[in-house]
This record gives structure tokens, C-alpha cells and sequence, in this order.
């Protein structure tokens, strides 16, 4: 008699680790698909329909409201990180204070409104409120370090 006979364990139904991940995976990720090209369509879809000028209007000047609104702002338009690189040069060239610049370059990258359905969907509704919460107020803590530093340095 085997060891793994011994312990319950049927060798013939067992399949290699790395197979039963890959087809877990696989049924994972085709189970949310749907969900991520819904995201993509909402996030191309802010992108076209809200331009920088219009974004750049939302500040008043306002460190504080502006770091509000640029956190409030990245967060509903959500999108990749690259693009918010030349977004952040766009608002800075439209005068856009360094506090809201910040804040939105952090929050598009972080936060996402767009993305909470999947995100809830996939770690869980308590761990995702968490982390947006946590991320909302760090981005708006880090933005206002980033411009004191900036200050500081310069």
C-alpha cells in the first residue's frame, strides 16, 4: 500500500499544480472579461469626453479645495498611467496649481470609481472600501508633500 493511499489521497484524479492553475486561471479571467471591457469602454469614453481644458476649469486656486477636487476628479476619471503624465503637463500648462496636479495624477492611478465593481467583484467589498478609503486620503496627503517638498528643493 502507497503513502498517499494511506492518507485518502487517489493519485489518478490528481493533476499537476501548474495545469489545475492555468485552467483555474483561465475560467477566472473568462469569467471576468465582460467586466473589463465594460471598464475599458467607460475609461476610453471619460477620455474622450472630458478634455484637460475642461478639467483645468474645475480649480479655483484653493490648495485645499483644489487637492479636493484633483483627488475627486482622478478618481471618477480613472485611466493609465501614462496618459495621466500628459494630463498632469496639461493642467500644469493650463495653470493648474502643483496641489491639484498631484492629487489627480494619484487618484487616476489609484482610485477608480469605474473600477469598483470588478474590484469588489474580485478581493472583496470590505477590503475594496478599505483600500479606496485609505488611497483617497493618502492621495490627498501625498500631494500636499510632494509641494512642500517641491518648495523645499527649489
Amino acid at each position: 500500500m502507497q503513502a498517499d493511499e494511506r492518507r485518502g489521497v487517489d493519485r489518478d484524479n490528481q493533476k499537476p499544480t501548474l495545469v489545475r492553475s492555468l485552467k483555474k486561471s483561465a475560467l477566472t479571467f473568462g469569467s471576468m472579461a465582460p467586466m473589463f471591457l465594460g471598464i475599458m469602454g467607460l475609461v476610453g469614453l471619460i477620455q474622450v469626453l472630458v478634455s484637460p481644458r475642461d478639467l483645468a476649469a474645475l480649480f479655483r486656486g484653493n490648495p485645499l479645495l483644489d487637492t479636493l477636487t484633483g483627488t475627486v476628479a482622478g478618481a471618477v476619471a480613472s485611466g493609465n498611467p501614462v496618459v495621466s503624465y500628459l494630463l498632469g503637463g496639461e493642467l500644469q500648462q493650463q495653470g493648474v496649481a502643483l496641489y491639484a496636479v498631484t492629487a489627480f495624477i494619484l487618484s487616476w492611478v489609484t482610485l477608480g470609481f469605474v473600477h469598483l465593481p470588478v474590484e469588489a467583484a474580485m478581493l472583496g467589498r470590505r477590503f475594496t472600501v478599505y483600500r479606496n478609503v485609505l488611497a483617497f486620503v493618502f492621495t490627498m496627503l501625498i500631494a500636499v508633500a510632494t509641494t512642500l517638498t517641491m518648495r523645499f528643493v527649489s
